[in-house]
């Protein structure tokens, strides 16, 4: 089976079209580069892990207290301005045993990846984060954690400046 140029829909370009400048060319390799703003939010929230504490913003229209926080509510869409400070404590809501690696590779100790609720804030607002420093078989829905933090030289202003979160009880 043959392919024809024709057999597609559009325009193709002329030889004109490139030559007379109606058409931008470029050749060579293309230089692309890209900025990522994180905004009031995210800025704020990275800081404050880097000291070793969890934020949050509170919606003045209903009430609620987003964590991780945002710039407004995703309920009602007002703008978010209130900061509140959140303990470093939650429920485990929801979590997985992986015995497999992001990369699809085997390992020998499984992960544990769980969504956390943290203490103080509004209902199914999650974070998910890994559980540690327990065994797979001890760790429940409902059970309540605690952060477990990187020393404080050595924080990033980064969501891996938590370790993980571990079983409050013993």
């Amino acid at each position: 089976m043959s392919v024809r140029i024709q057999d597609f829909p559009g325009t193709p370009l002329r030889e004109d079209d490139v030559r007379s400048g109606r058409v931008l060319t470029v050749s060579g390799a293309a230089r692309a580069e890209y900025a990522w703003d994180l905004g009031v939010a995210m800025t704020r929230y990275l800081e404050e892990l880097r000291n070793g504490r969890l934020v949050g913003q509170r919606c003045r229209h209903c009430g609620r207290v987003l964590f991780p926080p945002r710039a407004f509510c995703e309920q009602c869409f007002c703008p978010t301005t209130e900061w509140v400070a959140l303990p470093d404590t939650g429920v485990i809501q929801t979590f997985a045993i992986c015995h497999i690696a992001w990369d699809a590779q085997r390992i020998d100790e499984p992960k544990l990846p769980a969504v956390i609720a943290v203490d103080g804030a509004s209902r199914n607002m999650g974070l998910l984060h890994l559980i540690g420093g327990v065994e797979p078989e001890r760790v429940a829905v409902g059970q309540r954690v605690r952060a477990v933090w990187r020393p404080p030289d050595e924080r990033q202003g980064a969501i891996t400046d938590i370790l993980y979160f571990t079983p409050t009880e013993a």
